[in-house]
């Protein structure tokens, strides 16, 4: 059996359903439905080939081009098929809904699968995600200047049952320069973008969503402009840590990494920390003085996080003091404020 059916449907039936992705790895590598196995039809080379006779000869000359090229390979598509769907229940896509997964769709049906194939392909898939960013979302907004922990304190409003969207973790970032922490490896845009509007989606808008403060960049990842427009004009409610404390912290955090990778970031950023500032970073990173450098380079990141946060409405920031870092402390402090300081009209924008 094989259903058409529309991004709605084909999405709600992918939490129980597995997908698999018939494009190409190269496709596949760059962007695709979160959770979604790869099947290629074609390797990268192949798909080359039947594109070229498609422009250069005909529609039909590169279907006779596909098949001879998929030939000896139906047996092998229907087992890891049966791998990844051992119920023989399967969603099916590639670009456009066209000849890729039709073709896949007839072979897995003619073996006994029911199968869901879905309208549009994956780019139907790419205009509903776009769509997600335009919609409206009850924000709040963790803020604080680097070092005060704010990723740790989302995780702990997470453990609370909270609903957070994690855009570092999304990111593979922690949003410095020093965010990629020497390995981590960056999502591209539209798979950043992909993730992003899946966990959206899944979101209760009747209840507050927790969101980390940042900057429209994510090391190499932008955020949605709709998206953004709406974390800086909802409620901030800013995490104020004692600079030692924070010192302490990102001591912790990124003293023990790489010195190369420090020192390499840190010229990144020499321009903006000024010539010296930049040479005496980088002998206390020598010298393993990881507390010096860190206090310079502060001195950049708490101008900028304070340029930025004069960019919104000063009634929609709310100060909290905080202690320390302990994410545990800190999100019962962000809880408790949201409970009883009125804190529903500030998601009143919805």
């Amino acid at each position: 059996m094989i259903q058409k059916l529309d991004i709605a449907e084909f999405l709600k039936l992918a939490d129980t359903v597995p997908v698999i992705d018939v494009r190409t790895p190269l496709e596949f590598a760059h962007a695709r439905i979160p959770g979604a196995y790869n099947l290629p039809i074609f390797s990268n080379e192949e798909r080359v080939l039947v594109g070229t006779c498609y422009k250069q000869k005909s529609r039909e000359e590169a279907i006779l081009l596909g098949f001879d090229l998929t030939g000896p390979k139906w047996s092998g598509f229907i087992q890891d098929a049966l791998k990844i769907a051992p119920e023989k229940k399967i969603l099916v896509h590639c670009w456009r809904g066209g000849m890729r997964s039709g073709a896949m769709a007839w072979a897995l049906s003619l073996y006994g699968f029911d199968v869901y194939l879905l309208e549009g392909g994956y780019k139907r898939f790419r205009n509903w995600v776009l769509d997600q960013f335009k919609e409206e979302y009850p924000l709040l907004v963790v803020g604080g200047m680097t070092g005060s922990g704010k990723t740790n304190t989302l995780i702990e409003l997470k453990n609370l049952n909270q609903q957070v969207i994690d855009l570092e973790d999304i990111a593979q970032h922690q949003g410095s320069a020093y965010g990629s922490m020497g390995k981590l490896i960056q999502p591209s845009q539209e798979h950043f973008e992909n993730i992003l509007a899946s966990q959206l989606v899944k979101t209760d808008r009747t209840k507050p969503i927790w969101v980390e403060d940042e900057s429209l960049s994510i090391g190499k990842c932008f955020i949605p402009n709709p998206f953004f427009k709406q974390m800086r004009e909802t409620t901030l409610l800013k995490l104020e840590v004692p600079f030692q404390k924070r010192v302490d912290f990102l001591v912790e955090e990124y003293g023990k990494l790489n010195k190369e990778f420090l020192i390499e970031r840190t010229l990144k950023i020499g321009k903006r920390l000024g010539p010296l500032q930049t040479k005496e970073a980088i002998q206390a990173i020598e010298t393993d003085q990881m507390e010096l450098f860190i206090k310079m380079v502060l001195v950049y990141y708490d101008k900028t996080y304070s340029n930025g946060q004069g960019k919104r409405l000063a009634e929609k920031v709310y100060p909290l003091p905080c202690k320390s870092t302990n994410a545990k402390e800190n999100s019962e402090i962000l809880l408790n404020h949201y409970l009883i300081s009125n804190v529903s009209n500030l998601t009143s924008h919805i």
